[in-house]
């Protein structure tokens, strides 16, 4: 359990944003019953993020059962390219890739150089690169111009879904009327008894772009529920930035079978 939390709270901690020249934003548009399902996932096309660098110091908490921790880490990106993430003095460190995952923990010499096979096992969904970043970025996890979705209003949302729903795999979107960022993203996994639920709390303007500010992740298996809790600071963005990671000899690998 102790290897687990340790862990989850420093690779799933791959974060959106906070700024030190932010606004907030408001959720609080009207919603256009009339809007079609391209109509929507045109305007969330529109907003995506555009950057080249990101970096930004994130605090996470991280709470399963009766265990919790809190980190504060510094996150840097390079969209598309590079989400990177290191704890104080470098103790835990992470580099992630579109072709793999690497974290090294100096506080129990371990490391781990591997496929996404690890962050996909934790929050109970397959996931790549992409998917990871557009889950920091407030963005949808799948590409919703190749899919067949119909739309609806629930609530305050507009909300999202394929028109044939699978029996292994369920997906209701909620996007946000005033920006189309997403208010929420949830995935059903009902054979396995898997649930994941991400909840965009807080939006904020940087640079005439609308980002998040407080994340909550919430993943159930059975009956184990892991919530982890992301607020973003002191953003710059395109900033020329290092992403320095050499796993140190002699650390035992996490192998995982």
């Amino acid at each position: 359990m102790k290897r687990t939390l340790k862990i989850v709270s420093l690779i799933v901690l791959l974060i959106a944003f906070g700024c030190k020249s932010t606004k907030g934003v408001s959720g609080s548009g009207d919603l256009n019953k009339r809007l079609s399902s391209k109509q929507i996932i045109n305007e969330h096309a529109k907003n995506e993020a555009k950057f080249k660098t990101l970096q930004s110091r994130v605090k996470v908490e991280y709470v399963q059962g009766d265990q919790s921790q809190t980190h504060s880490i510094n996150l840097r990106m390079e969209k598309d390219k590079t989400i990177w993430l290191s704890a104080t003095l470098g103790i835990v460190r992470a580099k992630i890739t579109p072709s793999k995952v690497s974290f090294y923990n100096k506080l129990d010499n371990t490391y781990f150089d591997g496929d996404f096979s690890l962050i996909s096992d934790l929050l109970g969904t397959d996931l790549d690169f992409e998917k990871v970043q557009n889950l920091l970025l407030g963005e949808a996890l799948f590409n919703l111009e190749e899919g067949n979705y119909k739309s609806s209003v629930h609530e305050k949302s507009y909300m999202l879904q394929p028109k044939r729903q699978s029996e292994l795999l369920e997906v209701f979107l909620l996007l946000n009327p005033t920006h189309f960022k997403m208010d929420s993203q949830q995935i059903s996994q009902n054979l396995k008894r898997r649930f994941l639920q991400i909840d965009y709390k807080n939006y904020q303007e940087i640079n005439k772009q609308v980002l998040p500010q407080k994340i909550s992740v919430v993943a159930l298996e059975g009956n184990l529920e892991t919530t982890i809790n992301m607020e973003f600071k002191s953003i710059s963005l395109d900033s020329d930035l290092r992403f320095p990671f050499r796993i140190p000899s002699g650390f035992d690998e996490i192998v995982i079978k």
